[in-house]
């Protein structure tokens, strides 16, 4: 334990995601050793970040107008729908450059035991953005995991009646992976997922 705002600054940095006590404190003696006006900057960023960084009035990705780039580009195709769970997701979409459609950000998955069910999410808005028939696809891009499929499951009941093509993205065995260390549900996905040699 250190002293006063020594401690409190570690404490602090213990509280972000993916910094446990020992990385939180490497942080904290790197900035105590940092040139003031580096360590200036990056105050002045954080709390200009919390001020000016919002979330698009449609799609919920950050942004820091009303309306996201995205929603705002008029060459993406507003046909198609990808719901993700969080905006980071929406980047690591718009790295593949695959995706030239929207999308709509849950704001998280459904969880349970954390206390997230699907009032918590942005289901509410989802359903109000695909009511007009605009959209024709929805993209159900949720984690394979247990909550991502909980809640791909739960959304995929909800849009059954709107009779919209609801897909989902593939998943299976990674690029280099070995399959003696592949578990069995992405094994199992893997096989149902196959697909012709020729593709």
């Amino acid at each position: 334990m250190y002293e006063g705002v020594v401690q409190d600054l570690i404490d602090e940095l213990g509280r972000l995601p993916g910094v446990g006590p020992k990385g939180a404190q490497r942080i904290a003696f790197h900035l105590l050793q940092a040139d003031p006006a580096d360590v200036r900057r990056l105050a002045d960023v954080l709390l200009e970040v919390k001020a000016k960084v919002k979330f698009c009035s449609i799609c919920f990705n950050v942004s820091q107008d009303d309306q996201c780039r995205i929603c705002r580009d008029p060459r993406r195709d507003p046909s198609v729908l990808c719901v993700v769970e969080e905006y980071k997701d929406v980047v690591a979409i718009e790295r593949t450059r695959e995706f030239r459609g929207r999308y709509h950000v849950l704001g998280g998955a459904i969880s349970p035991i954390d206390g997230v069910g699907p009032e918590q999410l942005r289901i509410r808005e989802l359903m109000v953005r695909l009511a007009d028939g605009t959209i024709t696809e929805v993209i159900l891009a949720t984690d394979p995991n247990l909550e991502g499929e909980a809640t791909a499951t739960y959304l995929t009941r909800m849009l059954k009646p709107l009779e919209l093509r609801v897909t989902r993205l593939a998943s299976g065995l990674p690029v280099g992976g070995d399959l003696e260390y592949a578990d069995e549900v992405t094994l199992g996905r893997a096989f149902a997922g196959r697909r012709s040699a020729d593709d």
